[in-house]
Formats: C-alpha cells, sequence, structure tokens
C-alpha cells in the first residue's frame, strides 16, 4: 500500500505506543513500565547525568523549531503529533553539522535533534517520516534509555582499561545496543505511519546508504540488496556479519527498508491504517507474559524463515537433534508461560493493593 504525499492521511485517535513497538523491543519496555521505583531511579540519573547541561548545550548552540524558526519542520511536527494523538509536543532542534543525523535525547522531558546534513538531504515527506520516527522515539520512551546508552558508551572508553570493570560495562553496553538496534524498527514504524507513503520511507533509508543521487538509485533493486545480504556467502560470512553489527546503534539502511516491507507484507501495517490498533488506555492492562510470548514468536518465524548462511547451518543441526529441541523448546515455552502469569497475577494484586 502507497499513499501519495497530497491524500488525506488517517489519524489515529488514542493509539498505544504498542501499535508500531517491534515485539523484542516492546517487551523489554512493558517490563521496565511496570517495575515500581524505576522512574524514580531514571530521574535521579538523568539528574547525575547533567541532562539540563545538554539541553542547554543544544538550546546555545542550535535553533528551536517553532512557528517562527523552521516553520516547515514545525508544521511538519505538527501533523505527525495529530496523526500520533501525541499528548506533548516534544521540542526539536535543528544542528549546523554536514553529518546525516537525527535523535531523541533526554529522560524528563525529550527533545528532537535534527542535523542540517540531513535536512539538505531529505525532502519534504521524507523529513515527515523522520520526524515521525523520532516522535515514535519519544512516546515510546525510548529516549530514555537511549540518554543512558550514550552515557554508557562514553563511560566505557574512560574505563575501558579495567579489566573486570570494563568487560562487565560493555556486556551492558552490548545488551543496549541489540535493544537500541529494535528500537529503531519501531521508530521506522512510527515514521511510516505518520507518513503513510511507502516509496518516501525507502528512500529515506536508501538516501542514509547512498547519498542525494536518488535518481540514480531504484526502489526495487535497493530491496534486492537486503535478499543479496542474508542469501550471500557462507558459514565464515555468517559470522562475520555479526561482528559487524556487534557494536551498532542502529541497522544498517539496507536491512531497515527490508524489515519494514516485512512489515507491510504482514498486513500490520494496513490493519493500523484502517483503524484497527491497541489503544492506550489499555495499557495498563498488558500482558507481559503475552509480550514475551509475541517477541519469542518474532524471533522464531525470523529464524525459521532466515537464509543467513550461519542461521541455516544451525538450523539444520537442530533438525538433526529435533527430539531433544523440541521437548527442551516446549520447557522452555512452559516455563516462560509460568512466569508471565505469575509476574500478570503480581501485577494485578499489586494494582488491587
Amino acid at each position: 500500500m502507497t499513499t501519495s504525499p497530497d491524500r488525506v492521511r488517517a489519524r489515529f485517535p488514542g493509539i498505544s505506543t504498542r501499535a508500531w513497538e517491534h515485539p523484542a523491543d516492546r517487551t523489554a519496555l512493558v517490563a521496565l513500565r511496570t517495575l515500581s521505583g524505576f522512574d524514580i531511579l531514571l530521574r535521579t540519573l538523568s539528574g547525575l547525568l547533567q541532562e539540563r547541561q545538554h539541553r542547554l548545550l543544544y538550546l546555545a548552540t542550535a535553533v528551536r523549531v517553532d512557528e517562527r524558526q523552521f516553520r516547515s519542520l514545525h508544521q511538519l511536527r505538527e501533523d505527525c503529533v495529530n496523526t500520533l494523538d501525541a499528548r506533548t509536543t516534544p521540542e526539536m532542534y535543528v544542528l549546523q553539522t554536514p553529518h546525516v543525523n537525527a535523535f531523541t535525547i533526554g529522560m524528563d522531558t525529550p527533545f528532537i535533534v535534527l542535523t542540517t546534513g540531513l535536512i539538505d538531504l531529505m525532502d519534504t515527506e521524507e523529513l515527515r517520516f523522520v520526524i515521525g520516527h523520532e516522535l515514535g522515539h519519544a512516546l515510546s520512551g525510548h529516549a530514555v534509555y537511549r540518554t543512558m546508552l550514550m552515557h554508557l558508551l562514553r563511560l566505557t572508553s574512560s574505563i575501558g582499561w579495567m579489566p573486570v570493570g570494563g568487560w562487565a560495562l560493555r556486556a551492558i553496553v552490548a545488551a543496549l545496543m541489540e535493544w537500541s538496534r529494535k528500537s529503531e524498527l519501531s521508530g521506522d514504524r512510527a515514521g511510516l505511519l505518520c507518513g503513510q507513503d511507502v516509496d518516501a520511507s525507502v528512500r529515506v533509508h536508501m538516501k542514509t546508504a547512498g547519498g542525494t543521487w536518488i535518481k540514480e538509485m531504484n526502489h526495487g533493486a535497493f530491496l534486492e540488496q537486503a535478499d543479496d545480504y542474508e542469501r550471500s556467502g557462507d558459514l565464515r560470512d555468517g559470522v562475520l556479519k555479526l561482528l559487524n553489527l556487534e557494536l551498532q546503534s542502529h541497522p544498517f539502511s539496507v536491512l531497515r527498508a527490508a524489515e519494514m516491507r516485512r512489515w507491510i507484507q504482514s498486513g500490520e501495517y494496513d490493519r493500523i491504517v484502517a483503524g484497527d490498533y491497541p489503544r492506550r488506555d489499555q495499557d495498563r492492562n498488558t500482558s507481559l507474559g503475552a509480550e514475551i510470548k509475541e517477541a519469542a514468536r518474532s524471533y522464531r518465524e525470523n529464524f525459521d524463515q532466515s537464509e543467513d548462511p550461519l542461521i541455516k547451518t544451525v538450523r539444520n543441526l537442530g533438525r538433526d537433534v529435533g527430539a531433544a529441541v523440541n521437548t527442551v523448546g516446549q520447557e522452555v515455552t512452559d516455563t516462560v508461560s509460568k512466569i508471565g502469569k505469575r509476574f500478570d497475577d503480581w501485577r494485578k494484586g499489586d494494582r488491587e493493593n
């Protein structure tokens, strides 16, 4: 489904962030949101990590977007806020730098930063997708964990010489990196819901990969690269792919476009546009057990359908010991279900008290 820019876009009253959050991203978010006292801890960290200093820095060195400055970006932000029925409008700044980038940071009051390199590269509908992507991050609470990741990365560079503490910190950073990559897929879905222009959303990834010469690129050929990437090579290439991705906070541009294609082909995008989506007034009743099962199902489908040489080798080995794997898998599933049910029962009892 492709919506031309001049068509009226659907709006989503009361939409929950769960509508666009990738299953793996959503599971982590649901678990963190249900932890009593976690918000207090994050706010404490926010003070320790000098969030105000960051805000003051951009206030002094960048241009704040409003109806008087970068009015076109202000209007795009307003459109995205209205489309996703956001209850707050995050501040947005334009930063002078040739680097193509956009990010959302801040724990207490997240704000969006767009670079001039990105603005110069994108057209209006592509910018709508980018701003919608960043708004999705802000609404999902991603900025909290991204800010933590940003400071942890700085910390690892300063204490990396410590043999024990350094490795422990790197393990935490690696886990946050994996979550960060999944959160980018969530942001892309939010961006697509804001713009409802599939071609523009793919062009964003084409331009971040290949630059301004969009006339020399081809939508279909670009997506074919993802298929070639997944199928090509041997077992060694499968390992190298993992190593290439290990310290990346974002998935690669070609693969992000392909992941968005899979989401559209699943029918989920069209269902949301048609009005069939989760409402935020039901977020409190969200079952962690159900979210864990959905994340497991997503990973299982990706594993079963993958053409990556490394994953195919593991999958074939799994077939050789199918009975044992099935037994262990069933035990894991049963255990996860029990944990999820106990957690949901605990939450229910906690609310009643």
